[in-house]
């Protein structure tokens, strides 16, 4: 069965998250969106674990859908841990996705945890463990669940994050390394940068949204074809076969907010190159830049641009459908007339992704405005132009050149 799954989001009880991060949202969006499996989040939170105790019914092996409901999504339970410590003489913060295979199991592990932290403070909570640590404990109350290193280029709270990370898998997990089997790419980095490395040849790169409210989930996401179940999804993942992983679903990395170096309050964008020549010092302020995902990869990579290993899972690189409608009628996001061209597609196609992946280029032009189904098909064939995002401010993307839109509208008016 080909189905889309997104592990990696947050609920209402996550900082900086939308109110309406609810279940029933969730299921909601997961439609719009084209996501059949969707990860729980924040399964450590104890108000949002008695919600998805209460709200959900075991589906197939391992996953669950809102109880009463004949909806088709199928959550799968997962979290994301803050692990905040010392090692090696530097202050470590690295961000964990777990998947867990039942409710059960995501008890003993909330049991466990709360020892060590305080679970309610945050739905990614912060906990003074080593991740190797946190591995062990995970593991050691099930061999089924699956722990992966989130967003792992972001400079403040990532494997290899410039500001508070390792320069390997090796120097985090050191013996539970072996029990590493997928990582998470992240929004400003792809699987082409990832395969400069090739300490990562034998891990699976996946993608998620790490979405903090309903409307952002599937922004990146993961295409399977295999058995509808958790001990398929883990172990398509775990033995990285392009027959059961199809491809993964991609931001453009320079739309990410941590692409480029840079200042975000001196309003200063840098290449790796252009960095370089400051010595990494901002030329207005005089402090050290962030240093982005792209000037990180480049110093651990030992390979060349443009290498791809022998055995990689494929992806394709999107923007999200808002952002093409407004960028093709020239308005921004969340315009009432952005929002009808929206629903119109939607009531049109189904879901999101659908669009954005598989529509022919004629049967879009029949249901929206020429502009619109223009920008749809040159991103599909990546014919985009983006500024990069730095020091957590989103890159820019634009698809046409100035006043061209008008010429596209014009001329299906014309035909």
């Amino acid at each position: 069965m080909k189905f889309i799954a997104d592990f990696h989001i947050h609920s209402k009880y996550s900082r900086a998250t939308s109110r309406n991060t609810d279940l029933e949202n969730l299921d909601k969006w997961a439609k719009i969106k084209g996501i059949k499996v969707l990860g729980t989040g924040d399964f450590t939170h104890p108000e949002w674990f008695k919600n998805l105790k209460e709200k959900l019914t075991p589906a197939e092996p391992g996953l669950y859908k809102l109880r009463g409901s004949d909806s088709e999504i199928r959550f799968i339970l997962t979290s994301e841990i803050s692990c905040i410590y010392s090692k090696g003489g530097r202050v470590r913060k690295i961000h964990i996705v777990v998947l867990a295979p039942s409710l059960e199991i995501v008890e003993k592990i909330n049991v466990h945890l709360s020892w060590i932290g305080n679970l309610k403070a945050d739905g990614r909570p912060i906990l003074g463990l080593d991740a190797k640590e946190l591995v062990k404990i995970i593991l050691g109350i099930s061999k089924d669940c699956l722990i992966v290193p989130a967003h792992i280029w972001t400079p403040w709270f990532s494997l290899f994050g410039s500001k508070s990370g390792f320069d390997s898998i090796e120097e985090c997990f050191e013996d539970h390394s072996k029990y590493i089997f997928a990582l998470e790419t992240g929004l400003s980095s792809d699987p082409p940068m990832n395969w400069r490395l090739s300490a990562l040849d034998r891990i699976t790169l996946i993608s998620n949204s790490d979405a903090h409210s309903p409307q952002k989930i599937g922004r990146e996401a993961n295409v399977f074809d295999t058995e509808l179940s958790y001990p398929a999804i883990i172990e398509a993942i775990k033995s990285k076969n392009p027959q059961k992983l199809l491809y993964t679903i991609e931001f453009f990395p320079q739309e990410g907010k941590y692409h480029h170096d840079g200042h975000r309050d001196c309003e200063i964008n840098l290449s790796p190159q252009e960095s370089k020549k400051y010595n990494n010092i901002c030329p207005v302020c005089g402090r050290p830049l962030t240093i982005g995902v792209l000037n990180r990869v480049g110093k651990l990579a030992d390979r060349p641009e443009g290498f791809k290993p022998e055995k990689v899972i494929p992806f394709k690189s999107l923007v999200p459908l808002n952002e093409i409608i407004a960028e093709s009628l020239g308005v921004n996001t969340g315009t009432k007339q952005g929002e009808i061209e929206y629903k119109n597609l939607i009531k049109n196609f189904g879901n999101e992704l659908k669009i954005l992946l598989e529509v022919p280029r004629k049967d879009l032009e029949a249901a929206t405005l020429p502009e619109i189904a223009e920008g749809v098909i040159r991103v599909r064939e990546g014919k985009v132009y983006i500024t990069p995002g730095f020091d957590g401010v989103f890159g820019k993307i634009r698809i046409f050149s100035r006043g061209e839109q008008r010429v596209l509208s014009k001329q299906g008016t014309l035909f």
